[in-house]
């Protein structure tokens, strides 16, 4: 069997099986129907692994017989245990055993096996590998973070009713695991998206919420971008009235607000608790004007400004040949890379049209200066590569025009062009949120693309991997966020992780539409774009 037939197989299965799922469990609360005997299923996982085998054999049954032993005693490794046996409760009905550290298989039932290996190199800080047979089911990596995604994986291979939390079942139900083999590693390192909560603000389950959607499709960066004109959206205690006047509104003048540093902080440790690293965002020199309505002394003219609830952009501009200024930034860079231990720090950079270009260079390089004290390595949009940039400095392409010659010459690049990555244009021209202005996206324009090749003269090496920003214009609530993120995010996610082999947009498309039970079941509110034939 070819390769490519392969995967025609497992695409289609997944797509039998998922219908099948669909009419066996009905809504949140209710009673699924009485089991018939488990059949395993071939799963439909997103993103695609980088190698999945079916094997010969019998599948492998979870019933009351089985078994879990987790051979690690790291903290981390013991949650997504936890996490995994209760996905397991809710689609079975059944609570799995711990079984005590060595013991031997029980031969009458099954057992899952869960173990860090810090020989095997080869998985990476990310990968993992699972290995199901009739009686064995082994998920193995080297890391804490590996086997926090292999669970993911395992999680998508259980029915879709393992996301209802009140289920209530009259006797267990078993379900099935086909025997195979996965080997699975990330192709890049940056696999992320950006919520823009300053031109609308999210409350901090909304973002916890965002959260938990790239965890399930094992995405790994979150950037906030908390700053811009309509809003300043943390609180700066050195500078109380960012928040106090600065974070009262956003666009069309509705009431906005912000975190305290502990809400922050606890966002933050959600992220990474997912394996996700927050990149806080406060965009300068330009996109100010929540700033500069707070403190007149940081205007050029010491009077401050109007707020600001509208759209436009390239407006407002920080005074940079002034020392207060620096001495605003440096309070700012100080406070929140106490509340962020991830390495980056975002300073924005784009859209500045009030400075020549000898001033926003010297801004940048001096920002640059300033969060590299402080132990930050420097992200900005694609308008800071002309600059004299440090090795760690990261620059974001956006642009689809940008110069080709400057982001070849940057040494380390994620890339968001908008007219495939940016999660607020619109699907078509009869979607009623989002933006048009870098022209419509529907789903096969988002997936079908390949990161290393994007540039002309871009070092593949020099590709840190995507991010798909969102910006909040036109979304006020995290069901338009929803919206508009799904399905274009698991394009995304699937180029951000998956070998670019591996992408085949009609497969995508069959293992896509096997996620809609699933997404229901988790209460998201997706878009149903019509190139997919969803279950």
């Amino acid at each position: 069997m070819r390769m490519g037939d392969r995967w025609s197989l497992l695409g289609i299965g997944a797509a039998i099986l998922l219908a099948g799922s669909a009419a066996g469990a009905r809504t949140q609360g209710a009673q699924p129907r009485a089991a018939a005997p488990p059949v395993a299923s071939i799963p439909a996982l997103v993103p695609q692994p980088a190698q999945m085998e079916l094997a010969s054999g019998d599948s492998f049954i979870i019933s009351a017989a089985t078994t879990l032993q987790v051979t690690s005693t790291n903290a981390e490794v013991a949650r997504s245990a936890r996490e995994l046996t209760e996905w397991i409760r809710r689609a079975t009905g059944l609570q799995v055993a711990a079984a005590a550290p060595g013991a031997a298989s029980v031969p009458s039932g099954s057992r899952i096996e869960i173990a860090l290996d810090a020989a095997r190199q080869a998985l990476g800080d990310e990968g993992y590998e699972i290995v199901i047979d009739a009686t064995r089911l082994a998920l193995t990596a080297r890391t804490p973070a590996g086997i926090f995604y292999g669970v993911q994986t395992l999680r998508q291979m259980l029915p879709y009713w393992s996301e209802y939390e009140a289920l209530l079942f009259q006797e267990p139900r078993p379900i099935a695991l086909p025997a195979l083999r996965i080997v699975d590693t990330p192709r890049f390192v940056w696999r992320g998206s950006m919520l823009d909560v300053a031109r609308h603000f999210f409350a901090p389950a909304d973002v916890k919420r965002l959260i938990d959607i790239l965890a399930l499709h094992k995405m790994n960066r979150l950037h906030l971008h908390l700053a811009d004109d309509q809003g300043w959206r943390i609180e700066i205690r050195k500078w109380p009235a960012l928040t106090a006047k600065g974070g009262r509104g956003e666009v069309g003048g509705t009431p906005g607000g912000f975190y305290t540093q502990a809400e922050y902080k606890d966002i933050v440790a959600y992220a990474a608790a997912r394996y996700i690293i927050v990149v806080p965002e406060i965009d300068m020199p330009g996109h100010t004007n929540a700033a500069l309505s707070s403190y007149a002394s940081l205007n050029c003219n010491r009077q401050a400004t109007q707020p600001f609830t509208g759209t436009d952009v390239g407006f407002s501009s920080f005074c940079v040949d002034k020392e207060m200024t620096y001495v605003f930034i440096g309070d700012i860079v100080r406070e929140i890379a106490a509340l962020t231990p991830g390495p980056y720090f975002h300073m924005g950079g784009d859209e500045v049209k009030t400075l020549t270009p000898d001033q926003y260079r010297k801004f940048v390089e001096r920002v640059q200066t300033i969060l590299q004290k402080r132990g930050k390595e420097m992200i900005g949009w694609d308008e800071i590569a002309p600059a004299t940039l440090l090795p760690t400095t990261i620059v974001q392409h956006w642009r689809p025009d940008a110069p080709p010659a400057s982001l070849a010459a940057a040494r380390r690049l994620i890339l968001s062009p908008a007219n495939r990555t940016y999660l607020d244009m619109k699907y078509d021209a009869d979607t009623m949120l989002g933006l048009q202005w870098a022209g419509l996206v529907p789903l096969k324009t988002a997936y079908d693309w390949d990161p290393a090749a994007l540039v002309p003269g871009v070092r593949p090496e020099s590709v840190l991997g995507v991010e798909a920003p969102l910006w909040s214009e036109t979304l006020a609530t995290i069901r338009d966020v929803e919206f508009m993120a799904l399905p274009r995010l698991s394009a995304i996610a699937e180029l951000g992780w998956s070998p670019r082999e591996r992408h085949d947009w009609e497969q995508f498309r069959i293992r896509l539409g096997a996620q809609a039970p699933r997404w229901t079941a988790l209460g998201i509110n997706f878009y149903r774009d019509p190139q997919v034939a969803w279950k």
